[in-house]
């Protein structure tokens, strides 16, 4: 059963406060040449054996997961160990 790992960033032109915030902290804690700080999801799923990988995570990450309007994703299938 293939694992998918899906990753969902806000686009670029998008403000991350929340990253803004973690990289207004690093200093504090010791982390001085830090920048550029983004916050994002991660997601992992397996998906059934016979199903279509791309167009199931493909709609999966378009329909549900990403906001297509602010969000980007990425998706790929993990590595086997």
């Amino acid at each position: 059963m293939p694992r998918v790992h899906i990753d969902v960033m806000l686009k670029d032109e998008i403000l991350d406060p929340q990253g803004q915030a973690v990289e207004r902290a690093l200093p504090q804690l010791g982390y001085e040449a830090i920048s550029g700080v983004r916050i994002g999801k991660h997601i992992e799923l397996d998906v059934g054996e016979g199903v279509d990988v791309a167009a199931t995570v493909e709609g999966i990450a378009h329909e549900l997961l990403a906001n297509p309007v602010i969000e980007r994703y990425t998706w790929r299938l993990a590595e086997e160990a």
